[in-house]
């Protein structure tokens, strides 16, 4: 695992803190819904979505926390190199198999309560996977697994993969 999980790297560090916090605060706001998957995206490439994504993955998994990050960015995903974990595998491979397959795409990390789906290969028609009615039996069928599910989104400006994803979580 990369530095970057200032989580566990730098566990009293401002960043972890205020991760912490954005954590706690979103607590809060579940307190009355089910709420089950978070998507975290940005408005341009760079602003830091996987980065939280990943370290705020890692800060629910530490309350005891079944979660699951999936990358959501089929383009560019960069989860695998934070978890320093192989990319051959993942969403798009698991959206083009039968997706009752889907615990041999998944990968454990070193954290307990923290499992991650990696975006795996590039594929010609991103959009169409994401938004796809077997996508969205994946997430269904993952909701019964997991606690909770941080989808890791590709930023909203300029590509519509996002958008589309909007309808599948329960907060974005």
């Amino acid at each position: 695992m990369s530095n970057e999980l200032v989580i566990n790297s730098k566990p009293k560090g401002a960043v972890a803190e205020a991760i912490r916090t954005l954590r706690t605060n979103l607590q809060f706001t579940f307190v009355d819904d089910d709420i089950k998957t978070i998507m975290v995206t940005s408005s341009i490439p760079g602003e830091g979505k996987s980065f939280v994504s990943a370290n705020l993955a890692c800060s629910f998994s530490l309350i005891n926390c079944k979660t699951l990050l999936i990358d959501c960015d089929l383009r560019k995903g960069r989860q695998n190199k934070i978890f320093s974990l192989p990319n051959n595998k993942g969403l798009s491979n698991l959206l083009l198999d039968d997706i009752d397959n889907y615990k041999e795409y998944i990968n454990e990390t070193k954290l307990p309560n923290l499992d991650i789906l990696l975006s795996g290969i590039v594929p010609p028609n991103p959009s169409e996977l994401l938004g796809s009615e077997k996508n969205k039996e994946l997430l269904e069928k993952l909701k019964k697994d997991y606690d909770l599910i941080i989808l890791d989104c590709p930023p909203v400006n300029g590509i519509t993969d996002s958008l589309i994803l909007t309808k599948l979580a329960d907060e974005a």
